[in-house]
Formats: structure tokens, C-alpha cells, sequence
């Protein structure tokens, strides 16, 4: 197509898809061409003017089709510096746009910001905030809310985005170890971006609507911001917001097909869990959105993936700000782990991460395909990890190695990473059969597919916020982002060959307890480490070489109440008490009496308890 035939039927038609009407020469000057008188007594001629309020806001340069759009690039600044010079001196110079009808290019000259390629034209309410946005503050002019996020490295990672920012880089990328206040840390950073008129729509995306509901929770709490999307009773997009959080699968669809809002709608998007956006299906998400871009991860700097640090502009493959799970196991802000590695039969099978090259990586992640995960479900592998004799084992080693609550018998909260929903449910049977002394109580199924799970009362906020269930087998829910202060232990009784998944998983155990000893939950009122078991050798297989479990000095209160009564017998004894003796000899043949008949540790040491059935053992104990 010639320049006159691109213009006709590519560049008019999206700007009409931008809202713009070209035949209304209040909003697009463009037949005949906006004429700009040169001193010489030259002129030139501008191919599109977009006008808000009777003044020129941006120039667009058209080229044909068959030429680079990059070519007219000198050309369209001198429009606009002319425009700016000759025709509105008064005014703010004009927004650049040069295009070929198959790419757009969008430069802001006085903001400092190189050309960039967007996918659509502004809006007229995004032109007209492109014009306010140049009146924002200095960003190291706003404090940091420290009501928000006080701690002295979320500071640091806030004033070094804005760093980023303010020195014309329009990405950053924030590793920080699980627990250590991402979110809050993302909140704060849009309160300074807001304060400083940098920012005025945010779009946070979660990789799981349970992330998403906490983080839009985080937002109402820490902003009181009342203009959230979604909120109850919403149906389909809503332009009339500040905050925006929502799922990387549910905002496809407002960047991609016949759900498309403005390319320029946003401010601002802070991209959780910044591997998702990897992937080649949503990476179009922010490269659609003309925005400042934030990736948040908790993957350790030397483990993210080089994709990730070139999507977020740290062209040296270091992140913007990186706090390591080191340094705040140190600083008291999180707690250590030790592991106890449990042999079971079958060792993992596959293919190394490390054996697959980075171009194979790349081209996986091109296809929409993680090369890390692999879907357990109906596999041969499932087949052998769901064997009864392997995950008695593996139970039977958890409930004599866990760390447990007060009492020494009871496991303190723990989480049972399982393979399959089939591998859970028998995780569970086995588990209630086992150790038919807790009723079934004290372990539960949490899974998407149970019902039940969600919302106040459900599994989840039982397992959160009161004392049963105490043991959780789940199947990917509880993986990523469900924050649980008492956690205390976690059990891998699965494989797992993502290194980003595996610290993620790690990291369900690393919260410390509310510095407030009387805040805390009456079912754990002490956490100084947390215990992971790992019955695949996960930590083998990602080349890491963990602290192992300490011996345990606790003893249980029913073996220290026995222990108590034996001493108490034998000192009676040794007074001639024989009453005294009498009574000790009762409450233990009582406790014993009351042992669950079905317990596995009673039925292992069934032959001693035997002899305590005959009276002569009794007769004849002291």
C-alpha cells in the first residue's frame, strides 16, 4: 500500500479503535494536513494532529506500508518541536507517534524516555493523562508509608525501583525471599508512585485466585483504597478504577481478541510471581500494556531464569533489589529450616534440569510449556508414590521425627506435599487409621477439588486460623502464597523438579510467629525453626545441602507424665511408702490401659505391653 491507502485503511481505523472520530477536525487534524509555517518561509505538513481542547497533544507521522515506521521517527520529533516552537509556544510540546500502520512507535521527548513500540493509539482520556502525568513530583520526594512496609530493605527495594524509574528505566525486577513482605512492599511502592501522580491505574497480577484475593485484601488494608476491580456483583471490565488485581489467565483475554481495552490503560503493572510471565501465552499480557513494570519473585537471584531479568530490563542478570532468604534468617525476620531426609523405596527418574539446554529451555517457554513442571496425574511414578508400604513408612517417620505443639505427642502444623488427589485421599485414610486416637480430626484433605475449601468456615480457614486440622495433604493449593505463621513442618512426598516451585513450597514454612507472645495461637506458642522432610531427595536433586535435623531434646507430656510417676514410685519405695507406691503403680497401669488399641506405635511395641496385662509383672515391678 502506498502512504495514502496505509493511512486509509490501517492507521484511520485505529484510531477510530482508539475512540477517535477523524472526520472531526476538533479531535484529528488530518485532511488537508496540518500546515506549519516555517521561518524561512518553508512550511511543513504534519500527517495527523490529535487535538484536546483546542491544542495540539500529540503528532503522528505516516509511512507507507512497506517502509519502516522507525524512518519517520526524526521526522515526527521535528513536528513536534515545531508545533511547540512556531504554533503553540505556550503550550507543552506535542506526544510523537510514527507509524507504518503495522507498528506503532510512541515517544515522549520531554519526559526523557527513548521511542518504544506500543500496540495502539491513547485514548483521549489516556492523552489527557500522558499531559497531567507532566506535572508528577520528583519520586525521591514522596517517604515511604513505613506504616506499610517499614523494615529497612523494603525501603531499599522501593527507593531503588523509583531509582529505576526516575533514570528513564521502565522496568524492574524485585527478588525477595517468601516471607519477607512482597506484597506489602509492592502496596507501598504504588502508595509513592500515586502520591507522585506517576500512577493513577495499577494492574497487580496473581498466579491463583487465592493469591489474588490476598493481595486485593493487602490493598483495601494497607491503602484503604475503596476502588478495587473486581469487587462483588462486577460483571466484565470496569474502567473506572484505581486499583486493578486480578489472575494472569482471566486478564488474557482484556489484552488479546475482542475483550481489548487501551494498550495505555494502565500506569503501572506489578507482575507477581514474575516466572508466569515467562510463559510465551502470557508475556503477551505485558507486552501488550504500555506501562511502568514490576516482576515480584521469591526465587533466589542465582535460580531465576535469564528470560525473566531480560523481561524486566536488567540486561546484567541482576535483579533491581534482591533480599536473600540468608540474610533474613539473620536479621530475625524469617525463620531457618533443617531436614531430615527419609529414604523410601523408589528414587526420582527423570531428566535433570541441568540436562536440558537453555535454547531447548527457550523454546519450551515459547510454546506456553514450563520445562520445570510436570503433571504427576496417572503416571507410573503416581502409581509407585501412592504404594501403601512406602507411605506408612513415610508417616509412621513423620509422627515420631515432627516437631510437635506443647504437649510433645500432637504434630504442630504441618503440610503434606503430595503427588496426585488420589495420593492425598490415601495420604489421609492411612493417616486416620493409623492413629485412630485423634478421631480424624487432626488431618484433612486440601485441594481444589474438595468442596468446601474457601471462605470463612471453610477447610482452609480451619486449617489457618484454629487449632484442627493440625496436618494438611494437598495437591498444589497450598504450594505457593498461603501465609501460615505456625507452620512447623512441611513433608515432600512427591518429586519435585522445578526449582522455582520447590523454594516456593520451601517457603509455606519460613513466617515467624507475631513478635506479641499473647497475639499468638494457643497451639503454638514457640517457633524457632521449622523441619522439612523430604522423602524424594529433592534437596539431592537441586544440588543443595541443607542443615540436617537436630536431636530433639522435647519429650512428650505423656512420657514425661509416666516417666514423673516411675520416679515417684521408686522414691515412694525407697520411704517405705507403700500407699504412695500403690497409687503410682495404679495411674500407670491406667495410663497404659488408655493406650489406643489400634495406635501404630502401640501396636509396634505390642509384645512389651503384653507382659503388663499379667499380674505378677505388677507384683513384682518394685
Amino acid at each position: 500500500m502506498d502512504e495514502a491507502a496505509t493511512r486509509k485503511n490501517l492507521i484511520d481505523k485505529q484510531l477510530e479503535a482508539a475512540g477517535w472520530n477523524i472526520s472531526d477536525i476538533n479531535q484529528v487534524i488530518a485532511e488537508p494536513e496540518y500546515k506549519i509555517n516555517l521561518p524561512d518561509g518553508k512550511h511543513q505538513y504534519v500527517d495527523y494532529c490529535l487535538v484536546l481542547k483546542g491544542k495540539i497533544a500529540a503528532v503522528i507521522e505516516a509511512k507507507k506500508s512497506s517502509r519502516s515506521a522507525e524512518v519517520g521517527r526524526e521526522q515526527a520529533r521535528q513536528y513536534a518541536q515545531n508545533v511547540k516552537k512556531y504554533m503553540q509556544p505556550e503550550e507543552q510540546i506535542p506526544f510523537i507517534f510514527y507509524t507504518n500502520g503495522d507498528e506503532i512507535w510512541f515517544w515522549d521527548e520531554e519526559n526523557n524516555y527513548p521511542p518504544r513500540k506500543v500496540y495502539g493509539f491513547p485514548t483521549k482520556d489516556d492523552l489527557g493523562y500522558f499531559q497531567f502525568q507532566r506535572t508528577r513530583l520528583p519520586l525521591d520526594s514522596v517517604k515511604v508509608n513505613v506504616d506499610i512496609s517499614g523494615r529497612d530493605y523494603q525501603i531499599e527495594a522501593i527507593r531503588n525501583i523509583t531509582e529505576n524509574f526516575t533514570n528513564s528505566q521502565r522496568e524492574a525486577l524485585l527478588v525477595m525471599a517468601t516471607g519477607t513482605g512482597k506484597t506489602r512492599t509492592a502496596v507501598s511502592l504504588v502508595d509513592v508512585l500515586m502520591k507522585a501522580s506517576w500512577a493513577k491505574r495499577i494492574l497487580f497480577l496473581a498466579d491463583r485466585k487465592a493469591l489474588r484475593d490476598q493481595a486485593l485484601g493487602a490493598f483495601k488494608e494497607h491503602l484503604n483504597e475503596p476502588s478495587v476491580w473486581p469487587k462483588p456483583g462486577d460483571r466484565g471490565f470496569a474502567h473506572d478504577r484505581r486499583i486493578y488485581v486480578q489472575t494472569y489467565q482471566s486478564m488474557l483475554k482484556y489484552a488479546t481478541g475482542d475483550n481489548q481495552i487501551s494498550p495505555h490503560f494502565f500506569d503501572l503493572i506489578i507482575a507477581d510471581e514474575a516466572h508466569r510471565s515467562l510463559f510465551h501465552i502470557y508475556k503477551q499480557i505485558l507486552d501488550y500494556f504500555d506501562s511502568l513494570k514490576v516482576g515480584l519473585t521469591a526465587t533466589p537471584r542465582e535460580q531465576v531464569h535469564r528470560s525473566s531479568f531480560k523481561l524486566f530490563g536488567c540486561t546484567d542478570n541482576l535483579p533491581t533489589y534482591d533480599y536473600a532468604y540468608d540474610d533474613a534468617v539473620a536479621s530475625g525476620y524469617l525463620c531457618d529450616y533443617e531436614v531430615l531426609q527419609m529414604q523410601t523405596k523408589f528414587q526420582m527418574e527423570g531428566i535433570h534440569g541441568s540436562e536440558i539446554s537453555e535454547d531447548e529451555k527457550e523454546e519450551l517457554l515459547a510454546q506456553g510449556i514450563d520445562p520445570d513442571e510436570l503433571d504427576f496425574e496417572g503416571t507410573e511414578l503416581e502409581r509407585k508414590v501412592t504404594n501403601h508400604g512406602t507411605n506408612r513408612k513415610i508417616i509412621q517417620e513423620f509422627m515420631s521425627e515432627c516437631l510437635t505443639d506443647e504437649s510433645g505427642s500432637v504434630p504442630g502444623k504441618t503440610i503434606f506435599f503430595c503427588i496426585s488427589q488420589k495420593h492425598a485421599n490415601t495420604m489421609k485414610r492411612l493417616f486416620d487409621s493409623m492413629y485412630p486416637e485423634f478421631g480424624g480430626h487432626i488431618s484433612e484433605v486440601i485441594t481444589s477439588k474438595m468442596e468446601r475449601v474457601h471462605g470463612k468456615g471453610g477447610i482452609l480457614d480451619q486449617f489457618k486460623n484454629e487449632d484442627m486440622p493440625r496436618v494438611a495433604f494437598s495437591v498444589d493449593m497450598l504450594d505457593t502464597g498461603i501465609d501460615i505463621r505456625e507452620i512447623v513442618n512441611l513433608v515432600f512426598a512427591k518429586p519435585v523438579k522445578s526449582s522455582i516451585k520447590f523454594w516456593q513450597m520451601i517457603g509455606r514454612g519460613t513466617r515467624v510467629l507475631e513478635e506479641n507472645p499473647a497475639v499468638r495461637k494457643s497451639w503454638c506458642k514457640e517457633k524457632d525453626k521449622f523441619l522439612i522432610m523430604d522423602c524424594w531427595e529433592n534437596f539431592a536433586y537441586f544440588d543443595i545441602n541443607p542443615k540436617e535435623k537436630s536431636e530433639s531434646e522435647k519429650m512428650p507430656l505423656l512420657v514425661s507424665l509416666f516417666r514423673e510417676r516411675v520416679n515417684r514410685m521408686v522414691a515412694a519405695h525407697e520411704d517405705g511408702n507403700t500407699e504412695l507406691v500403690e497409687k503410682m503403680k495404679a495411674k500407670l497401669k491406667a495410663q497404659i490401659d488408655e493406650l489406643p488399641e489400634n495406635s501404630v506405635i502401640v501396636n509396634d511395641a505390642s509384645a512389651h505391653l503384653r507382659k503388663t496385662q499379667q499380674a505378677n509383672f505388677w507384683e513384682g515391678l518394685i
